[in-house]
């Protein structure tokens, strides 16, 4: 893997989109993952980390995409008959 896809994998780790399956409404981790090697992960994760940090500092409620998303899904979820 050259060092450029490798980062491509890594940006797309550290989004905090995620697929949700259509039949069982959970949500899936991103593929991406699953081709990155050890060093690769701790490098998303590192980056992940320090991305919700400047998130939540940037929010006015303190909350990171990844919050707003769960609480998004929970509102609905509430909603459902």
């Amino acid at each position: 893997m050259t060092p450029g896809e490798c980062d491509a994998l890594i940006e797309a780790v550290t989004t905090a989109h995620r697929t949700i399956d259509p039949f069982t409404r959970m949500v899936r981790g991103h593929e991406a993952f699953h081709d990155l090697d050890d060093d690769g992960r701790r490098v998303a994760y590192e980056r992940t980390l320090a991305t919700r940090a400047i998130e939540r500092a940037l929010d006015p409620e303190g909350r990171t995409t990844t919050v707003r998303a769960v609480m998004s899904r929970l509102r609905d979820a509430t909603r459902r008959p």
